[in-house]
């Protein structure tokens, strides 16, 4: 048999109708207190002909913010909120996944609630500046460092946050562990300087991401837990002395639990080759990233170097994109004046073919 973009797919206890993924993406459109909302679940309804939506980060604490106007997943009110989504989006015969999405060290206070602390490995900021509603561009928060006790604690968090995305009607649960957030902060040499079991070898580095992994999958299973990763990413300060050996070794160890999938996005000038390096751990269930064109993921997926593809940037304009692509419809263009405002303009105003 012939597998194409337009082959059902089963990624562990996951069922996907098609191969045409939806990335997750930041939209900047939650409530000001993390909370889900109509506009919310309006675009993604839109986008359940995907074979798979993974959502945007949620966080699993507030101290897990660090944007403005990006969602949660720590009270029952934001889970109820989410649960109107996720029901929304089965209505439509689709299957959604949340990506759980704790920033660590990139964050301002005030894009969080009162009192939340901005956390990581080590109390070293991170060179950069991020948005703020209410003072625009501000310096990233200089980060408090997690004691031992407290590492627990957050993971801890990640596992609760599983149980609520469960709860909320999620299908299953990624954990973001690139972009600079608070996983791959731990997995960074440049970012974790502990001295403790989380810190120095590439096995102590590795252990907070794995321990969090464990962690999601005692809820119900691995296989309704996927990882996205993108070695060698410096994207908001990040480094890492050798990302080849320290990926090398959580995904050997990542690759023994069972995971529903690898969500690994491409780095073509990147010091790993990102796609090679899930190709040997996660073959059978590997979703790869970034820029594919119709034809480049078609050609990927009936090849067998990729088990589905994930895209982000033509599901913005395009929220009918599998349907498009199987009846070679033309694409929209987005505006990109109008990614991270407010309201439905460029959100969820985008028409189907």
């Amino acid at each position: 048999m012939t597998v194409d973009l337009f082959t059902p797919l089963a990624l562990g206890q996951l069922q996907l109708e098609n191969r045409v993924v939806m990335a997750p993406m930041t939209r900047s459109r939650a409530g000001a207190d993390g909370m889900p909302n109509e506009l919310m679940l309006a675009y993604y309804r839109q986008r359940a002909s995907a074979g798979m939506i993974i959502s945007e980060g949620i966080a699993p604490s507030a101290a897990g913010l660090g944007y403005c106007r990006t969602p949660g997943i720590y009270s029952q009110q934001q889970v109820a909120q989410w649960r109107r989504i996720t029901d929304a989006v089965h209505a439509r015969g689709g299957t959604m996944v949340a990506q759980i999405m704790h920033v660590g060290r990139v964050s301002n206070s005030l894009n969080k609630p009162q009192g939340a602390d901005t956390v990581a490995p080590s109390a070293i900021q991170a060179r950069g500046e991020i948005y703020t509603d209410q003072a625009g561009m501000q310096p990233l928060d200089s980060p408090r460092e997690l004691s031992t006790a407290e590492v627990g604690e957050v993971i801890e968090e990640y596992r609760q946050a599983t149980v609520n995305a469960y709860e909320a009607g999620f299908d299953g649960v990624e954990l973001h562990c690139t972009s600079g957030y608070l996983p791959a902060q731990f997995l960074s040499t440049g970012s974790n300087q502990r001295d403790d079991q989380y810190g120095g070898s590439v096995a102590n580095r590795c252990r907070f991401a794995l321990d969090v992994l464990a962690a999601m999958a005692s809820v119900d299973g691995a296989g309704r837990v996927g990882m996205r990763i993108c070695p060698g990413n410096p994207f908001n300060d990040l480094s890492d002395e050798n990302p080849q050996e320290t990926f090398d070794h959580l995904l050997q160890q990542a690759s023994g639990l069972g995971l529903a999938y690898l969500h690994a996005i491409r780095l073509p000038r990147g010091p790993v080759d990102n796609l090679a390096l899930g190709r040997r751990y996660f073959a059978d269930r590997l979703i790869g990233n970034d820029s594919y064109t119709f034809e480049e993921a078609t050609d990927a997926v009936r090849s067998g170097q990729l088990t589905a593809v994930s895209f982000g940037r033509y599901f913005i304009a395009n929220p009918d994109l599998a349907e498009r692509f199987r009846e070679g419809k033309q694409l929209a263009d987005f505006d990109l004046a109008t990614l991270y405002t407010p309201g439905e303009d460029g959100y969820s105003s985008y028409p189907a073919a």
